[in-house]
């Protein structure tokens, strides 16, 4: 990919322990408009393959992207332990929010509209963070997400919001219709065949991207519309 800016940032935050500062990786391809933030599911980080892969095809489709550490290496090691932050999804979308706003601040994404690709547990943290930045974050898609893990959140948000699960992932399946049918705004649900939830299986990624792309390209690089909610 040709004149992109590609670095290695460091986001302050506020932690019940003080400020913490969490490391992301940062692209933006020449004219980009738009930028996705990557909420990692329970257990990973900034450099999970699968969103790596995800993001390079964005990438190349003219989006920005960040992929960042949700946890520092202190909290990373804590929850490998106790498991207990990967689940905390008010913890999670507090941190989302805050580096959205970080982005808001920053004199190379200002300009920037922000969309959120969450996985697993951190698409709850995605929802949660739309619901509370609305008018700021233009579109949602989930891959293999827990939105059900943020009920409460789902009818206030106003996003474009496309849950995207896999055909064998029948725990899952389930737990993405009841949320499905809580959200009040603009949403479509994919099921991907032949997928489980880590969409492992050839050509299932190369599929999340470019339904991903698809809906990132309709809301986030067009002028923004009015939120447009269903009854």
């Amino acid at each position: 990919m040709e004149h992109a800016q590609s670095r290695t940032v460091r986001i302050p935050v506020q932690s019940p322990r003080g400020e913490a500062l969490l490391a992301g990786d940062l692209v933006l391809p020449a004219g980009s408009a738009a930028i996705v933030v990557f909420a990692h599911g329970s257990g990973s980080s900034r450099l999970s393959p699968r969103n790596q892969q995800v993001a390079r095809y964005l990438q190349e489709g003219g989006l920005g992207t960040l992929l960042f550490d949700l946890l520092t290496s202190e909290e990373e090691s804590a929850d490998m332990r106790t498991g207990h932050l990967r689940f905390d999804i008010p913890f999670l979308a507090a941190r989302l929010v805050a580096v959205t706003d970080w982005l808001a601040e920053q004199p190379e994404t200002s300009g920037h509209r922000p969309g959120y690709f969450g996985a697993s547990t951190g698409a709850a943290a995605a929802l949660v963070g739309a619901a509370e930045r609305p008018g700021v974050v233009g579109a949602v898609v989930s891959r293999g997400g827990r939105p059900d893990l943020a009920m409460q959140a789902l009818p206030s948000v106003e996003a474009p919001t496309l849950l995207i699960v896999g055909g064998a992932d029948h725990a899952v399946i389930p737990l993405n219709e009841r949320a499905y049918g809580r959200l009040r705004c603009e949403k479509r649900i994919e099921i991907v065949r032949g997928a489980s939830h880590l969409f492992e299986e050839p050509g299932t990624l190369d599929e999340v991207s470019r339904l991903a792309l698809g809906w990132f390209k309709e809301y986030l690089d067009t002028p923004e519309p009015g939120p447009r909610r269903t009854p």
